[in-house]
């Protein structure tokens, strides 16, 4: 069943075909963050896929995974290309690295979820929450729901963590 519904204006859409994208965005529906782990090797994978990037296994399962880690990289945006997102400049797309499976299979790979800053509520981050970010800020993982069968996994900060004391940004003009 193909899943439509709207984000800010825009219209998003999973269809019927791409079924490891429509089970990710019914977890997250759910508010609950689930990812494939391969029955194999037993490794976790994002993005959804139909095979294990490692081991080549197309057999795998939902697992439940905490949606907590650190920022790995950022961009700061702007100006915005996409008409829906031009009144919330700047906004912040996250690269973040998840406290699970971190150093596996390699001590420098990660799990990395790609998502924008959101304030606790999923709403777009404004501008002083942006300025506190950088490589470095602890973030939790929020959802901006969509509609039924689809949210959107979304990063804030997670005020419950300790924070380092300056993190990384880019030089400010």
């Amino acid at each position: 069943m193909t899943v439509r519904g709207d984000y800010l204006g825009m219209t998003l859409s999973i269809d019927d075909l791409d079924g490891e994208n429509l089970a990710y965005f019914r977890h997250c529906a759910d508010h609950n963050f689930h990812l494939q782990r391969c029955d194999e090797c037993k490794l976790l994978r994002y993005p959804p896929t139909t095979a294990c990037p490692w081991c080549a296994s197309p057999k795998a399962t939902w697992t439940p995974v905490e949606g907590k880690g650190e920022v790995h990289s950022y961009v700061e945006v702007h100006h915005a290309i996409q008409p829906a997102f031009k009144g919330h400049t700047p906004y912040l797309m996250l690269l973040v690295d998840l406290d699970t499976q971190k150093g596996q299979p390699t001590p420098d790979e990660a799990l990395r979820v790609a998502a924008n800053l959101t304030t606790p509520d999923g709403t777009l981050a404004p501008a002083d929450m942006v300025k506190r970010v950088g490589i470095g800020t602890r973030v939790r993982m929020v959802f901006s729901d969509v509609t039924d069968g689809m949210a959107l996994p979304q990063w804030t900060i997670d005020e419950t963590a300790k924070q380092p004391d300056k993190p990384w940004r880019y030089a400010q003009e």
